[in-house]
């Protein structure tokens, strides 16, 4: 029976190595960011510069994916965090001439959060456990109020927005739009993805994961849901009025549109398209959504919205968790958790 048990025990753990040393999800990372670095070299220039807004969408769709893939909050107005951003930058530049990037990227990361806390602190953090339903709808009316008061505001330009942003600079050194700009944004996405890489690896990943799949379970361990739960929703925020910030001083004026309920959904469908819970399966649906709607827009003007939203129902049909699932498993999904037992601890066993 030992014989058996210490056998049965050596396959498994062979079985762990393997799977450790065959890992498909560092193999995808990098060649999507060896294609991010090579790409301005291949492309012309205007398609430079659209890569550059793909680049900010998809630390966008990192933000989302935060909550909704790894804490199962499902926030539907991430828009407000990303729009409120790009309007508080806009103004720095407007009525203060501030425009370095020492002080606009830290100031749009800071107005995420502090909106993304008082949002996250009133749906998350009220005396009984918030439902689904609730904070989702919750969401979705602070992006409808916010992107009303930015139609109805003549401070903030009203149903025009705010044009004519002024270049964001380094010293005396404009940051342009093309592959200045572009390794920029690529730059920041890296760092922000390397830290949600580490963040949701590491024990409080782990709770992550368990508000994800049984939240009564983790609540019943002692641990704080609803504080965790706001906790990554203020991070979230954080990095979604980042995306903002380069965003504005990207396009070179920020609009309503920026604050409402389309651009909530959107993020929606760039994690669902791409796998949530992975992060690069955010960054890979952004890319490919907006990558088709610039083909098909360009080759069928006229029924492109069509083409591309039956190839996002057959994907969700038959691949409900994402483009990632045809070459990622389950397992290296959900991801290790903690150092696998030494030879000690299987002794002891």
């Amino acid at each position: 029976m030992t014989d058996t048990t210490q056998t049965t025990t050596a396959k498994l753990s062979l079985g762990a190595h393997r799977s450790r040393r065959w890992q498909v999800l560092p193999l995808i990372e990098i060649v999507v960011l060896v294609t991010g670095l090579l790409l301005p070299f291949v492309l012309k220039d205007y398609l430079t510069i659209y890569a550059t807004r793909v680049l900010i969408l998809c630390l966008f769709a990192l933000s989302f994916d935060l909550v909704w893939g790894y804490a199962g909050i499902m926030s539907f107005g991430q828009a407000v965090f990303f729009g409120t951003a790009g309007y508080g930058v806009a103004l720095l530049a407007r009525d203060l001439g501030v425009t370095s990037i020492l002080l606009v990227l830290p100031a749009g990361l800071l107005i995420g959060f502090a909106f993304a806390l008082l949002l996250g602190g009133f749906l998350l953090l009220g005396r009984h456990p918030s439902s689904v339903i609730f904070v989702s709808l919750g969401t979705l009316t602070g992006s409808y109020a916010a992107d009303r008061v930015a139609r109805g505001w003549y401070y903030l330009g009203g149903q025009n927005g705010i044009p004519s942003i002024p270049q964001m600079n380094l010293g005396s050194y404009d940051i342009t739009e093309g592959p200045v700009y572009y390794y920029l944004v690529l730059g920041i996405l890296l760092l922000v993805y390397l830290l949600c890489r580490f963040l949701v690896r590491s024990q409080f990943g782990l709770a992550l994961a368990g508000l994800r799949e049984n939240e009564q379970r983790i609540a019943f361990f002692g641990y704080q849901v609803q504080r965790i739960k706001a906790i990554i929703f203020s991070f979230a925020g954080a990095i979604a009025g980042l995306a903002g910030s380069l965003f504005a001083f990207h396009e070179g004026f920020v609009w309503p549109n920026m604050l409402g309920v389309v651009i909530s959904t959107q993020v929606v469908l760039y994690v669902l398209f791409g796998g949530s819970g992975t992060l690069i399966g955010a960054v890979i649906g952004t890319i490919a959504i907006e990558a088709v709607s610039f083909w098909l827009s360009d080759s069928y003007q006229d029924i492109w919205p069509i083409i591309l939203g039956m190839l996002l129902l057959l994907v969700i049909l038959f691949r409900p968790a994402g483009l990632v699932s045809l070459v990622l498993s389950e397992r290296e999904r959900v991801g290790d958790f903690g150092r696998p037992p030494g030879k000690a601890d299987r002794g002891s066993s």
